[in-house]
Parts: structure tokens; sequence; C-alpha cells
């Protein structure tokens, strides 16, 4: 698709790009008073920061996505938390949510101090508070930030993928006038990247986002439904509600399996998996299709920094992008284990530190 052409060159250029800042300091003459007051700004930043670190929370509040928030995570989210209290020395408090909003608004509004959140998450809550500010970023099988990429689907029922056939490929032209499933329209994958990919296929119809927010005899779409979270979503479509589903392959992955073709690629078969916990162990064995899949940047682990004290932010970023973290099996899951977790272990996956402008792409798609 020509979104996906667009989406994977910005991807490409914006990952080549050094992350790497310097600043250096001008020498110059005065160099005794430039040293008393060198002297004089460093026991005022002392002093402040002093001050600051008192008015910190001694309790850390993690606050989770719905997808996130599911029982089957309830592993996974320990052991996060477990490492935030090792690298602070704090207590940490978890916040489970039902909806996106919620634990937007609370890292925003510092009620919370660290959120996992995907990329037009970060965005938004950045835009509420300048404050907000990426943690960390899980890498790809690389290690690095070249590859550190998940994928959003447009996914139909099997048995129907044959409308949406195109030569060898797929296309969406046949999606208008059906019952659409996003997920929120503060998610990334589930509603930012594909109403973008839709928008841009539909041209000549002029669609905005509030176009697709909504179904009706007027609108692209005869219904329009919001899952809450990835795994709702592609309930949706699993359960009958509608007809074509966007949701991404992290969040489905406890729960299916591909079983006919390349994961990740148009054409690929998934199936529910028989021991797949609630909702989808109602519709277990019952596959889909992808009709379309494209590449979206990794969302942060995103922290506050008027509520998180700095000297924390240093002790959870050396902590959380170490080999023993990358090692760790609750948080970097094997392939070949039976646990779940939120990230897969393939190759050389870990943390890695990344800045506000690698999610540019991301606020492009808004431009």
């Amino acid at each position: 698709m020509k979104f996906q052409k667009v989406l994977t060159s910005t991807l490409s250029a914006v990952l080549m790009i050094s992350m790497l800042a310097g600043c250096s300091a001008a020498a110059g003459g005065e160099s005794s008073r430039s040293a008393d007051n060198s002297a004089a700004e460093s026991q005022t930043e002392e002093s402040q920061a002093a001050e600051n670190t008192g008015n910190y929370a001694d309790t850390i509040t993690l606050v989770w996505y719905p997808n996130e928030s599911a029982e089957d995570y309830d592993v996974a989210r320990e052991e996060y938390a477990r490492l935030f209290k090792e690298a602070t020395g704090k207590e940490v408090e978890q916040k489970l949510t039902t909806d996106y909003a919620i634990a937007i608004e609370s890292l925003a509004s510092g009620t919370a101090q660290i959120c996992f959140m995907g990329a037009q998450g970060y965005i938004e809550a950045k835009n509420a508070n300048d404050a907000v500010e990426p943690l960390f970023v899980n890498s790809g099988a690389s290690g690095t930030l070249d590859d550190a990429l998940y994928y959003s689907f447009l996914c139909v029922n099997k048995g129907e993928e044959g409308e949406y056939a195109d030569g060898d490929g797929y296309s969406i032209d046949n999606i208008q006038g059906k019952r659409m499933s996003f997920v929120s329209n503060s998610s990334t994958s589930g509603f930012k990247v594909p109403s973008s990919s839709i928008i841009s296929h539909f041209a000549d119809q002029n669609l905005t986002e509030d176009d697709l927010i909504e179904g009706g005899e007027d609108m692209l779409f005869s219904q329009v439904l919001f899952g809450g979270s990835h795994q709702g979503s592609a309930f949706n479509l699993l359960s009958g509600k509608a007809d074509v589903a966007a949701f991404c392959d992290t969040e489905i992955a406890p729960y299916a399996s591909c079983v006919d073709g390349e994961e990740n690629t148009a054409g690929a078969t998934y199936a529910i998996n028989a021991d797949a916990s609630a909702p989808f162990d109602t519709v277990t064995g019952k596959e889909f299709v992808i009709i379309q899949s494209t590449p979206v940047l990794n969302g942060p682990f995103a922290y506050n920094s008027d509520a998180l004290d700095p000297v924390d932010v240093k002790a959870i970023q050396e902590l959380f992008t170490s080999d023993e973290v990358a090692n760790n099996e609750l948080i970097f899951v094997p392939a070949d284990s039976d646990g779940v977790g939120m990230f897969e272990k393939t190759d050389q996956e870990r943390f890695v530190l990344v800045d506000d402008a690698w999610f540019d792409p991301i606020r492009d798609l808004s431009k």
C-alpha cells in the first residue's frame, strides 16, 4: 500500500539518525569570574536538586493500558514492579485501567509516574504536559532501534478474505460499507496507523479521522465499534460483531498462532489457540486472515519528569537497559516458553534508550 511504503521509508530515515548528542562549553577570558559564577550556579543547582528531591512521592505509581491490564499479564506486571522497586528502593503501586484515556491522563497529570504506552498515547500525554518523556523502549531482534517495530493489522474472518483479494495480494477497497472495529482513538496500531492508511486509500473522499469514528448511511463504515483493547477489537471480529478489525500482532500473540502463510504479512491465517483465555475461550479454533499489515514504531515506557525523581530515572534506565533485564525471561519471554509476557525473546531483544524525536513519524501522521 502507498501508506506502508511512505511509513516504512520514514521509519528507515528516522531510525538511521544518530541519537548521540553532545555539547561543549566555550573557553574565553575572565576565567576567574566564570569560575566564581560556575561555583555559584553549581551550589544553586545542588540546592534546588536537594529541595526538589523532597517533593517526589515515596511510592511510584505504574499505570497500565487496558491491553496489559489483562489477567494473563499478572506475572509480567509483578516482575516490572519488582524491578522498579529494585532500581529505586521505593514501593511500587500498580494501576490497572479499562480505558486508554485514563492511563494517558494519569501520566500527564502526574498521578502516575510511569506508563507503558503506544507512540500515539505517548504523544498525546506529552502534548498535554511537556514533562512527559520516554524512559526506554524495547528493541528489535537486533538489540537496536533499527528494527524496533511491531505490526498493525486489518483482519477479516477466515472465509471472507476473498472479498478483499486483488491479484496475488489484497486490497482494502471493499472495507467501505462494512462494520469496522478499532481499539481506541488513542491507540497507535489500533487506530492512528490504520486510520491514516484508510484515509490515504480513499483519498478521493477527503476523509478525516472524525469520519472514521462513527458509522452510518453517509459514512465510510456502516457501523464503527471500539474494542477498548486490542483483545477487545479482535474479539469483536471473531464473535461476529464486526466485519473488519484493527489490532496488533504483539497483543494477539498470547491467544493466537499463525497456521498458514508468513507471520505479520497480508494473507497469513491465524487461529485462536485451544487454551486461549477469556474472552477468546469462547472462540477457540476460530480463524482470521490479515488483509493489511503495517510496521509501527515500538511504544515506550514513559515517565512524568515532574513526578519522578531524576535520580530514580537514572537508576531505572541503568537497570532496565542492562544485560540482567535483557536475559530476564519474565520480561523477554523465550519463543518456546509457555509464559506470557509483553515481549518475546527471539535473538538480542532488550530495552534501549530513545529520545522524543524518534516518535516523529507517528506525529507526522496527524499533519
